[in-house]
Protein backbone atom coordinates (compact mmCIF):
# COMPACT_ATOMS: atom_id res chain seq x y z
CA UNK A 1 0.00 0.00 0.00
CA UNK A 2 1.53 3.35 -1.05
CA UNK A 3 1.30 5.68 1.56
CA UNK A 4 3.28 8.69 0.50
CA UNK A 5 2.97 10.30 -3.01
CA UNK A 6 4.39 13.02 -4.45
CA UNK A 7 3.26 13.87 -8.33
CA UNK A 8 5.45 16.94 -9.89
CA UNK A 9 5.68 18.87 -7.05
CA UNK A 10 7.35 22.18 -6.86
CA UNK A 11 8.20 23.89 -3.87
CA UNK A 12 9.04 28.12 -4.32
CA UNK A 13 9.57 30.00 -1.25
CA UNK A 14 9.04 33.74 -0.64
CA UNK A 15 12.34 35.89 -1.19
CA UNK A 16 14.22 37.33 1.64
CA UNK A 17 12.06 39.88 1.92
CA UNK A 18 8.84 38.28 1.75
CA UNK A 19 7.59 40.31 -1.21
CA UNK A 20 7.91 37.83 -3.81
CA UNK A 21 8.91 34.24 -4.72
CA UNK A 22 12.31 32.86 -4.78
CA UNK A 23 14.64 33.00 -7.74
CA UNK A 24 14.98 29.12 -7.50
CA UNK A 25 12.74 26.82 -6.39
CA UNK A 26 13.51 24.53 -3.00
CA UNK A 27 12.69 21.74 -4.57
CA UNK A 28 11.90 20.89 -8.17
CA UNK A 29 9.93 18.34 -10.31
CA UNK A 30 9.57 15.74 -7.32
CA UNK A 31 8.05 12.68 -8.37
CA UNK A 32 8.12 9.55 -5.91
CA UNK A 33 6.44 7.05 -3.63
CA UNK A 34 6.85 5.41 -0.71
CA UNK A 35 5.22 1.89 0.25
CA UNK A 36 3.53 0.90 4.22
CA UNK A 37 6.53 -0.31 6.09
CA UNK A 38 9.79 1.04 4.36
CA UNK A 39 12.78 2.83 6.56
CA UNK A 40 13.16 5.36 3.70
CA UNK A 41 16.52 7.44 4.30
CA UNK A 42 16.78 11.23 3.12
CA UNK A 43 20.16 12.43 2.20
CA UNK A 44 21.44 14.99 0.45
CA UNK A 45 23.91 18.41 1.04
CA UNK A 46 23.55 20.76 3.70
CA UNK A 47 20.81 23.17 2.87
CA UNK A 48 19.32 20.73 -0.01
CA UNK A 49 16.18 20.95 1.29
CA UNK A 50 15.79 18.15 2.81
CA UNK A 51 13.67 19.77 6.12
CA UNK A 52 11.52 20.72 3.37
CA UNK A 53 10.86 17.65 2.17
CA UNK A 54 10.22 16.40 5.55
CA UNK A 55 8.06 19.25 6.21
CA UNK A 56 5.56 18.29 3.17
CA UNK A 57 4.87 15.01 4.80
CA UNK A 58 3.47 16.43 7.65
CA UNK A 59 1.51 19.28 6.26
CA UNK A 60 4.22 21.90 7.86
CA UNK A 61 5.10 23.46 4.52
CA UNK A 62 3.85 25.31 2.88
CA UNK A 63 0.65 25.50 5.36
CA UNK A 64 2.68 27.42 8.20
CA UNK A 65 5.58 28.01 6.36
CA UNK A 66 4.45 29.91 2.71
CA UNK A 67 5.79 29.10 -0.68
CA UNK A 68 4.04 28.13 -3.65
CA UNK A 69 3.34 24.98 -3.97
CA UNK A 70 2.66 22.78 -7.18
CA UNK A 71 2.03 19.76 -8.22
CA UNK A 72 0.50 17.15 -5.74
CA UNK A 73 1.14 15.25 -2.34
CA UNK A 74 -0.74 12.59 -0.67
CA UNK A 75 -0.19 10.85 2.68
CA UNK A 76 -2.20 8.41 3.66
CA UNK A 77 -4.54 9.14 0.68
CA UNK A 78 -4.81 12.58 2.19
CA UNK A 79 -4.46 15.88 -0.25
CA UNK A 80 -2.29 18.38 0.91
CA UNK A 81 -4.42 20.79 -0.91
CA UNK A 82 -7.36 19.58 1.33
CA UNK A 83 -6.20 18.90 4.65
CA UNK A 84 -4.12 21.16 7.05
CA UNK A 85 -1.21 19.68 9.27
CA UNK A 86 -4.37 19.24 12.07
CA UNK A 87 -5.87 16.68 9.78
CA UNK A 88 -2.65 14.54 9.32
CA UNK A 89 -2.05 14.60 13.30
CA UNK A 90 -3.28 11.05 13.70
CA UNK A 91 -1.36 9.78 10.78
CA UNK A 92 1.90 11.40 10.71
CA UNK A 93 4.27 12.05 13.28
CA UNK A 94 6.96 14.30 13.16
CA UNK A 95 10.12 15.16 14.96
CA UNK A 96 12.38 18.18 14.01
CA UNK A 97 16.20 18.93 14.51
CA UNK A 98 15.82 20.84 17.59
CA UNK A 99 13.69 18.98 20.25
CA UNK A 100 13.43 21.96 23.11
CA UNK A 101 11.51 23.75 20.21
CA UNK A 102 8.70 21.45 20.19
CA UNK A 103 8.13 20.84 23.72
CA UNK A 104 4.97 21.90 24.91
CA UNK A 105 4.96 20.47 28.82
CA UNK A 106 7.50 20.80 31.63
CA UNK A 107 8.36 17.14 32.46
CA UNK A 108 9.47 14.08 30.25
CA UNK A 109 6.28 11.84 31.48
CA UNK A 110 3.84 15.07 30.67
CA UNK A 111 5.41 15.20 27.21
CA UNK A 112 4.77 11.77 26.51
CA UNK A 113 1.26 11.53 27.90
CA UNK A 114 0.70 14.85 25.52
CA UNK A 115 0.20 14.03 22.33
CA UNK A 116 -2.15 11.50 23.30
CA UNK A 117 -4.36 13.59 25.65
CA UNK A 118 -4.97 15.45 21.65
CA UNK A 119 -6.33 12.47 20.36
CA UNK A 120 -8.45 11.65 23.04
CA UNK A 121 -7.44 8.23 24.43
CA UNK A 122 -8.27 6.62 27.15
CA UNK A 123 -6.45 6.93 30.75
CA UNK A 124 -5.13 3.55 31.34
CA UNK A 125 -4.27 2.92 27.22
CA UNK A 126 -2.13 6.67 27.82
CA UNK A 127 -0.35 4.81 31.08
CA UNK A 128 0.64 1.59 29.33
CA UNK A 129 1.91 3.50 26.18
CA UNK A 130 3.85 5.59 28.46
CA UNK A 131 5.68 2.71 30.10
CA UNK A 132 6.02 1.14 26.97
CA UNK A 133 7.86 4.10 25.35
CA UNK A 134 9.83 4.62 28.26
CA UNK A 135 11.47 1.22 28.05
CA UNK A 136 11.70 1.49 24.77
CA UNK A 137 14.31 4.38 24.24
CA UNK A 138 15.56 3.67 27.95
CA UNK A 139 14.72 6.46 29.31
CA UNK A 140 12.15 5.19 32.37
CA UNK A 141 14.98 7.46 35.04
CA UNK A 142 14.60 9.91 33.05
CA UNK A 143 9.81 10.19 33.72
CA UNK A 144 9.91 13.09 36.41
CA UNK A 145 12.97 15.28 35.06
CA UNK A 146 12.53 18.68 34.01
CA UNK A 147 13.28 18.69 29.98
CA UNK A 148 15.60 21.84 30.09
CA UNK A 149 17.60 19.90 32.47
CA UNK A 150 18.27 16.77 30.06
CA UNK A 151 21.57 17.08 27.83
CA UNK A 152 20.54 17.34 23.95
CA UNK A 153 20.78 13.82 23.53
CA UNK A 154 18.29 12.89 26.35
CA UNK A 155 16.32 16.03 24.79
CA UNK A 156 15.88 13.93 21.39
CA UNK A 157 15.04 10.42 22.30
CA UNK A 158 12.10 12.07 24.53
CA UNK A 159 10.74 14.00 21.32
CA UNK A 160 10.94 10.80 19.34
CA UNK A 161 9.07 9.02 22.58
CA UNK A 162 6.34 11.75 22.57
CA UNK A 163 5.62 11.08 18.88
CA UNK A 164 5.83 7.17 19.21
CA UNK A 165 3.14 7.33 21.68
CA UNK A 166 0.20 8.03 19.80
CA UNK A 167 1.31 4.89 17.20
CA UNK A 168 1.34 7.30 13.70
CA UNK A 169 1.18 5.40 10.86
CA UNK A 170 3.94 7.40 9.34
CA UNK A 171 6.76 8.74 11.38
CA UNK A 172 8.77 11.79 10.31
CA UNK A 173 12.46 12.33 11.92
CA UNK A 174 14.82 15.32 10.99
CA UNK A 175 18.41 14.13 12.29
CA UNK A 176 17.17 12.40 15.16
CA UNK A 177 20.65 10.81 16.31
CA UNK A 178 22.99 13.99 15.72
CA UNK A 179 22.14 14.83 19.45
CA UNK A 180 23.24 10.96 20.23
CA UNK A 181 26.14 9.26 21.62
CA UNK A 182 27.13 6.03 19.28
CA UNK A 183 24.90 3.61 21.68
CA UNK A 184 22.31 5.62 22.32
CA UNK A 185 21.92 6.45 18.50
CA UNK A 186 21.96 2.41 17.88
CA UNK A 187 19.55 2.36 20.60
CA UNK A 188 17.33 4.57 19.10
CA UNK A 189 17.59 3.57 15.18
CA UNK A 190 16.63 -0.83 16.63
CA UNK A 191 13.88 0.85 17.91
CA UNK A 192 13.25 2.40 14.34
CA UNK A 193 13.72 -0.72 12.94
CA UNK A 194 11.20 -2.68 14.98
CA UNK A 195 8.46 -0.04 14.70
CA UNK A 196 9.39 -0.82 10.64
CA UNK A 197 9.49 -4.73 10.83
CA UNK A 198 6.95 -6.06 13.64
CA UNK A 199 4.36 -2.79 13.25
CA UNK A 200 4.31 -1.82 9.39
CA UNK A 201 4.92 2.17 10.69
CA UNK A 202 6.25 3.79 7.80
CA UNK A 203 9.80 5.86 8.80
CA UNK A 204 11.27 8.40 7.05
CA UNK A 205 14.35 9.86 8.45
CA UNK A 206 17.04 12.64 7.16
CA UNK A 207 20.01 12.22 8.72
CA UNK A 208 23.71 13.34 8.04
CA UNK A 209 25.55 10.77 9.34
CA UNK A 210 24.26 7.89 6.57
CA UNK A 211 27.19 5.66 8.53
CA UNK A 212 24.48 5.24 11.43
CA UNK A 213 21.56 4.62 9.23
CA UNK A 214 21.81 3.29 5.41
CA UNK A 215 22.46 -0.42 6.94
CA UNK A 216 18.82 -0.27 8.26
CA UNK A 217 17.24 1.81 4.93
CA UNK A 218 14.93 0.07 2.14
CA UNK A 219 15.64 2.89 0.19
CA UNK A 220 17.20 6.14 -0.07
CA UNK A 221 16.02 9.55 -1.19
CA UNK A 222 18.54 12.14 -2.17
CA UNK A 223 17.91 15.78 -2.49
CA UNK A 224 20.33 17.42 -4.91
CA UNK A 225 21.56 20.47 -4.29
CA UNK A 226 19.38 22.35 -7.09
CA UNK A 227 16.37 20.59 -5.85
CA UNK A 228 15.87 17.71 -7.72
CA UNK A 229 15.11 14.30 -5.95
CA UNK A 230 15.80 10.68 -7.35
CA UNK A 231 14.78 7.59 -5.24
CA UNK A 232 16.14 4.05 -5.60
CA UNK A 233 17.13 1.38 -3.76
CA UNK A 234 20.67 2.28 -1.31
CA UNK A 235 22.86 0.57 -4.10
CA UNK A 236 21.77 2.49 -6.38
CA UNK A 237 21.89 5.79 -4.80
CA UNK A 238 25.42 4.67 -3.39
CA UNK A 239 26.92 4.16 -6.57
CA UNK A 240 27.74 8.01 -7.18
CA UNK A 241 25.96 10.28 -4.29
CA UNK A 242 27.62 13.63 -3.71
CA UNK A 243 27.37 12.26 0.18
CA UNK A 244 28.59 9.13 1.18
CA UNK A 245 29.61 7.24 4.14
CA UNK A 246 33.14 6.46 4.85
CA UNK A 247 32.49 2.69 4.24
CA UNK A 248 31.08 3.73 0.52
CA UNK A 249 33.91 6.29 0.29
CA UNK A 250 36.69 3.52 0.66
CA UNK A 251 35.07 1.09 -2.11
CA UNK A 252 34.84 4.07 -4.46
CA UNK A 253 38.67 4.48 -3.60
CA UNK A 254 39.95 0.99 -3.97
CA UNK A 255 37.14 0.28 -6.97
CA UNK A 256 34.61 -2.31 -5.00
CA UNK A 257 32.01 -3.05 -7.28
CA UNK A 258 28.82 -3.79 -6.31
CA UNK A 259 29.24 -1.03 -3.65
CA UNK A 260 29.01 -2.74 -0.30
CA UNK A 261 26.72 -0.65 2.92
CA UNK A 262 27.42 -2.41 5.78
CA UNK A 263 30.60 -3.06 7.80
CA UNK A 264 30.24 -6.96 7.57
CA UNK A 265 30.03 -6.88 3.56
CA UNK A 266 32.98 -4.03 3.47
CA UNK A 267 35.39 -6.49 6.03
CA UNK A 268 34.37 -9.50 3.61
CA UNK A 269 35.32 -7.47 0.89
CA UNK A 270 38.62 -6.19 2.12
CA UNK A 271 39.39 -10.22 3.44
CA UNK A 272 39.25 -11.36 -0.50
CA UNK A 273 40.65 -7.98 -2.07
CA UNK A 274 43.52 -7.36 0.28
CA UNK A 275 46.20 -7.17 -2.20
CA UNK A 276 44.85 -3.96 -3.14
CA UNK A 277 45.38 -2.54 0.03
CA UNK A 278 48.90 -1.40 1.05
CA UNK A 279 51.12 -3.39 3.69
CA UNK A 280 51.21 -1.14 7.45
CA UNK A 281 53.98 -2.75 9.33
CA UNK A 282 53.57 -0.15 12.24
CA UNK A 283 50.81 2.03 13.28
CA UNK A 284 51.68 5.89 12.57
CA UNK A 285 53.96 7.70 14.21
CA UNK A 286 52.58 10.45 16.89
CA UNK A 287 53.21 14.12 16.56
CA UNK A 288 55.62 15.40 18.70
CA UNK A 289 54.07 17.13 21.84
CA UNK A 290 53.77 20.59 22.17
CA UNK A 291 55.53 23.14 24.12
CA UNK A 292 53.10 25.03 26.09
CA UNK A 293 49.32 24.49 28.02
CA UNK A 294 46.93 26.45 26.63
CA UNK A 295 44.24 26.29 29.46
CA UNK A 296 44.50 23.86 32.19
CA UNK A 297 42.08 22.88 35.32
CA UNK A 298 42.79 21.11 38.75
CA UNK A 299 40.40 19.61 40.60
CA UNK A 300 37.30 21.07 38.55
CA UNK A 301 33.76 20.00 40.03
CA UNK A 302 30.58 20.67 38.84
CA UNK A 303 27.35 20.05 40.54
CA UNK A 304 23.81 21.02 39.89
CA UNK A 305 22.04 20.42 43.39
CA UNK A 306 22.38 17.30 44.17
CA UNK A 307 23.51 15.44 40.79
CA UNK A 308 27.45 15.42 40.35
CA UNK A 309 28.04 16.71 36.53
CA UNK A 310 31.91 17.02 36.64
CA UNK A 311 33.73 14.92 39.88
CA UNK A 312 37.63 16.35 40.49
CA UNK A 313 38.73 16.71 37.12
CA UNK A 314 42.29 17.62 36.20
CA UNK A 315 42.94 18.29 32.53
CA UNK A 316 45.12 20.57 30.64
CA UNK A 317 44.68 21.35 26.67
CA UNK A 318 47.96 22.23 24.51
CA UNK A 319 48.47 24.71 22.02
CA UNK A 320 48.92 23.55 18.13
CA UNK A 321 46.37 20.53 18.74
CA UNK A 322 43.00 19.59 18.29
CA UNK A 323 41.68 17.17 21.82
CA UNK A 324 38.84 15.96 21.22
CA UNK A 325 36.20 14.57 24.27
CA UNK A 326 33.85 11.89 24.40
CA UNK A 327 31.73 9.65 26.11
CA UNK A 328 27.41 9.04 26.22
CA UNK A 329 24.87 11.81 26.71
CA UNK A 330 25.09 13.19 30.36
CA UNK A 331 28.56 12.07 30.82
CA UNK A 332 29.51 15.88 31.80
CA UNK A 333 31.67 16.98 28.95
CA UNK A 334 29.34 20.05 28.05
CA UNK A 335 29.72 21.25 31.85
CA UNK A 336 33.33 20.42 32.15
CA UNK A 337 33.30 22.83 28.52
CA UNK A 338 31.48 25.92 29.92
CA UNK A 339 33.34 25.09 33.49
CA UNK A 340 36.48 25.84 32.13
CA UNK A 341 35.51 28.65 29.72
CA UNK A 342 34.28 30.51 32.50
CA UNK A 343 30.65 31.41 31.37
CA UNK A 344 29.23 27.84 33.10
CA UNK A 345 28.60 27.11 36.85
CA UNK A 346 31.82 25.62 38.68
CA UNK A 347 31.41 24.24 42.22
CA UNK A 348 35.01 23.57 43.60
CA UNK A 349 38.34 24.01 41.36
CA UNK A 350 41.19 26.49 39.98
CA UNK A 351 41.19 26.86 35.90
CA UNK A 352 43.99 28.65 34.45
CA UNK A 353 44.66 30.18 31.25
CA UNK A 354 48.49 29.74 29.44
CA UNK A 355 52.04 29.15 30.39
CA UNK A 356 55.09 31.11 29.73
CA UNK A 357 56.08 31.02 26.56
CA UNK A 358 51.88 30.41 25.63
CA UNK A 359 50.49 31.82 22.45
CA UNK A 360 47.40 32.93 24.37
CA UNK A 361 47.55 35.91 24.98
CA UNK A 362 46.20 36.31 28.43
CA UNK A 363 46.96 34.60 31.77
CA UNK A 364 44.23 34.23 35.10
CA UNK A 365 41.19 32.17 35.21
CA UNK A 366 38.51 32.94 32.14
CA UNK A 367 35.52 33.78 34.89
CA UNK A 368 37.66 36.54 35.57
CA UNK A 369 38.19 38.15 32.68
CA UNK A 370 35.49 41.26 30.98
CA UNK A 371 32.66 38.81 28.41
CA UNK A 372 34.60 40.52 25.54
CA UNK A 373 37.66 40.09 26.61
CA UNK A 374 36.91 36.59 27.54
CA UNK A 375 35.37 35.72 24.15
CA UNK A 376 39.09 36.88 22.59
CA UNK A 377 40.76 34.36 24.79
CA UNK A 378 38.63 31.56 25.18
CA UNK A 379 35.55 31.34 22.76
CA UNK A 380 33.12 28.45 23.03
CA UNK A 381 30.22 27.14 20.98
CA UNK A 382 27.22 26.10 22.11
CA UNK A 383 25.21 22.69 20.78
CA UNK A 384 22.49 25.46 20.66
CA UNK A 385 24.59 27.67 18.12
CA UNK A 386 21.21 30.12 16.81
CA UNK A 387 21.50 31.45 20.45
CA UNK A 388 24.09 33.59 19.09
CA UNK A 389 22.27 35.01 15.85
CA UNK A 390 20.56 38.37 16.39
CA UNK A 391 20.79 40.59 13.26
CA UNK A 392 18.48 40.54 9.75
CA UNK A 393 20.68 38.87 7.65
CA UNK A 394 24.07 36.53 7.09
CA UNK A 395 25.22 39.74 5.69
CA UNK A 396 24.97 41.34 8.76
CA UNK A 397 26.20 38.98 11.46
CA UNK A 398 29.27 38.15 9.19
CA UNK A 399 30.42 42.26 9.06
CA UNK A 400 28.93 42.65 12.73
CA UNK A 401 31.89 39.83 13.51
CA UNK A 402 34.33 41.52 11.12
CA UNK A 403 34.03 44.59 12.93
CA UNK A 404 33.66 43.25 16.50
CA UNK A 405 37.17 41.21 16.19
CA UNK A 406 39.23 43.90 14.26
CA UNK A 407 39.21 41.62 10.95
CA UNK A 408 39.74 42.09 7.91
CA UNK A 409 36.04 43.05 5.93
CA UNK A 410 35.20 39.57 4.21
CA UNK A 411 37.06 37.57 7.11
CA UNK A 412 33.66 36.06 8.27
CA UNK A 413 32.31 35.71 4.87
CA UNK A 414 35.34 33.55 3.94
CA UNK A 415 34.94 31.22 6.48
CA UNK A 416 31.38 30.49 6.21
CA UNK A 417 31.75 29.87 1.90
CA UNK A 418 34.78 27.40 2.97
CA UNK A 419 32.39 25.70 5.10
CA UNK A 420 29.27 26.14 3.73
CA UNK A 421 29.30 27.47 0.22
CA UNK A 422 25.86 29.16 -1.58
CA UNK A 423 24.42 31.03 1.41
CA UNK A 424 22.56 34.04 0.04
CA UNK A 425 24.04 36.90 2.31
CA UNK A 426 20.65 38.19 2.31
CA UNK A 427 19.02 35.58 4.19
CA UNK A 428 17.45 35.67 7.50
CA UNK A 429 19.94 33.71 10.60
CA UNK A 430 16.30 31.90 11.17
CA UNK A 431 15.66 30.89 7.60
CA UNK A 432 18.55 28.89 7.22
CA UNK A 433 19.03 24.99 7.78
CA UNK A 434 20.21 23.47 11.25
CA UNK A 435 23.70 23.17 9.28
CA UNK A 436 23.82 26.26 7.95
CA UNK A 437 23.22 28.12 10.71
CA UNK A 438 25.71 26.58 12.86
CA UNK A 439 28.40 26.80 10.07
CA UNK A 440 27.65 30.93 10.56
CA UNK A 441 28.25 30.13 14.11
CA UNK A 442 31.19 29.16 14.02
CA UNK A 443 32.26 31.39 11.39
CA UNK A 444 31.44 34.48 13.83
CA UNK A 445 33.55 33.15 16.28
CA UNK A 446 36.25 32.28 14.63
CA UNK A 447 36.43 35.35 13.04
CA UNK A 448 38.27 36.67 16.15
CA UNK A 449 40.88 34.10 16.16
CA UNK A 450 40.59 33.63 19.93
CA UNK A 451 43.93 31.61 21.52
CA UNK A 452 41.54 28.75 22.59
CA UNK A 453 38.22 27.25 20.66
CA UNK A 454 35.77 25.09 21.90
CA UNK A 455 33.11 23.35 20.32
CA UNK A 456 30.38 21.57 21.37
CA UNK A 457 28.76 19.22 19.07
CA UNK A 458 29.86 21.42 15.91
CA UNK A 459 28.87 18.87 13.61
CA UNK A 460 24.88 18.47 14.12
CA UNK A 461 23.39 19.17 10.71
CA UNK A 462 26.83 18.96 8.48
CA UNK A 463 27.09 16.72 5.66
CA UNK A 464 30.27 15.17 4.60
CA UNK A 465 31.53 17.95 2.73
CA UNK A 466 31.28 20.28 5.39
CA UNK A 467 33.10 18.59 7.83
CA UNK A 468 36.19 18.29 5.89
CA UNK A 469 36.17 21.55 5.26
CA UNK A 470 35.24 22.27 9.34
CA UNK A 471 38.20 20.08 9.59
CA UNK A 472 40.61 21.88 7.27
CA UNK A 473 39.56 25.09 9.08
CA UNK A 474 40.04 23.72 13.04
CA UNK A 475 43.60 21.87 11.33
CA UNK A 476 45.11 25.24 9.99
CA UNK A 477 44.00 27.12 13.65
CA UNK A 478 46.77 24.85 15.15
CA UNK A 479 49.62 25.03 12.80
CA UNK A 480 48.78 28.89 13.78
CA UNK A 481 49.59 27.86 17.54
CA UNK A 482 46.16 27.65 18.77
CA UNK A 483 44.20 24.87 20.95
CA UNK A 484 41.01 23.55 20.00
CA UNK A 485 38.78 21.21 21.94
CA UNK A 486 35.75 19.18 20.36
CA UNK A 487 32.99 17.69 22.25
CA UNK A 488 31.25 15.44 19.76
CA UNK A 489 29.56 11.90 19.56
CA UNK A 490 30.73 11.60 15.70
CA UNK A 491 33.18 9.10 15.83
CA UNK A 492 34.34 9.93 12.05
CA UNK A 493 35.04 13.60 12.71
CA UNK A 494 36.80 13.13 15.67
CA UNK A 495 38.79 10.25 13.39
CA UNK A 496 39.42 13.23 11.28
CA UNK A 497 40.92 16.24 13.26
CA UNK A 498 41.71 14.94 16.50
CA UNK A 499 45.44 14.87 17.73
CA UNK A 500 44.37 13.50 21.16
CA UNK A 501 41.28 11.32 22.67
CA UNK A 502 39.49 11.92 26.10
CA UNK A 503 37.03 9.64 27.02
CA UNK A 504 33.93 10.94 29.92
CA UNK A 505 31.98 8.62 31.99
CA UNK A 506 30.03 10.28 34.98
CA UNK A 507 31.54 12.95 35.27
CA UNK A 508 35.43 11.57 35.32
CA UNK A 509 37.52 11.25 32.07
CA UNK A 510 38.48 7.86 32.10
CA UNK A 511 40.48 7.23 28.98
CA UNK A 512 43.38 10.41 27.54
CA UNK A 513 45.46 9.27 24.56
CA UNK A 514 46.25 9.02 21.01
CA UNK A 515 42.94 8.43 18.66
CA UNK A 516 44.68 5.70 17.59
CA UNK A 517 45.16 3.50 20.63
CA UNK A 518 41.33 5.41 22.27
CA UNK A 519 39.22 4.77 19.27
CA UNK A 520 39.89 1.99 17.66
CA UNK A 521 40.13 0.18 21.21
CA UNK A 522 36.31 1.02 21.60
CA UNK A 523 33.42 -0.91 19.52
CA UNK A 524 31.47 2.13 19.97
CA UNK A 525 33.55 4.97 19.27
CA UNK A 526 35.59 3.11 16.51
CA UNK A 527 35.15 5.32 12.75
CA UNK A 528 33.72 2.73 10.14
CA UNK A 529 37.25 2.11 8.32
CA UNK A 530 39.10 0.89 11.16
CA UNK A 531 36.09 -1.51 11.74
CA UNK A 532 36.91 -2.83 7.88
CA UNK A 533 40.19 -2.75 7.59
CA UNK A 534 41.15 -3.98 11.37
CA UNK A 535 43.84 -4.23 13.22
CA UNK A 536 45.36 -2.29 10.26
CA UNK A 537 46.12 1.50 11.96
CA UNK A 538 44.08 3.33 9.15
CA UNK A 539 40.99 5.91 11.08
CA UNK A 540 39.94 7.55 7.46
CA UNK A 541 39.44 6.88 4.15
CA UNK A 542 42.08 9.69 3.90
CA UNK A 543 44.26 7.72 5.70
CA UNK A 544 44.05 4.74 3.53
CA UNK A 545 44.29 6.93 0.37
CA UNK A 546 48.18 8.33 1.52
CA UNK A 547 49.13 5.16 2.46
CA UNK A 548 48.15 4.22 -1.23
CA UNK A 549 49.85 7.15 -2.69
CA UNK A 550 53.07 6.32 -0.32
CA UNK A 551 53.08 2.63 -1.61
CA UNK A 552 53.07 3.44 -4.72
CA UNK A 553 55.84 5.68 -4.57
CA UNK A 554 57.83 3.06 -3.29
CA UNK A 555 57.70 0.61 -5.90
Amino acid sequence: MTLIRLEDVTLTYGDSLGDELAAQPTLRDVRLQVEEGELVLVIGPTGSGKSTLLGLLGGHVPHFTGGLLRGRVEVAGRDLREHRPRDLADVVGVVGQNPLAGFVTDTVEEELAYAMEQIGLPPAVMRKRVEETLDLLGIAELRHASLRDLSGGQQQRVAIGSVLTAHPRILVLDEPTSALDPTGAEDVLAALSRLVHDLGVTVVVAEHRIERVIHLADSIIEVGATGTVRHGSPAEIMADARVAPPVVELARLLHWSPVPLSIRDARRRAARDGSALPSVESAPVESPRPASTAVSAERLVVRYGDVPAVSDVTVGFDTGTVSVIMGRNGAGKSSLLWAIQGSGPRTSGTVRLGTPGSTVPHRGDPADLPPAERRRAITLVPQSASDLLYLETVASECDQADAESGAAPGTCAGLLGAMVPGIDPASHPRDLSEGQRLALVLAVQLTGEPGVVMLDEPTRGLDYPAKAALTRVLRDMVVAGRCVVVSTHDVEFAAGVADRVLVMAEGEVVADGDPHEILVSSPAFAPQVSKVLAPAPWLTVDDVRAALVEAGASR
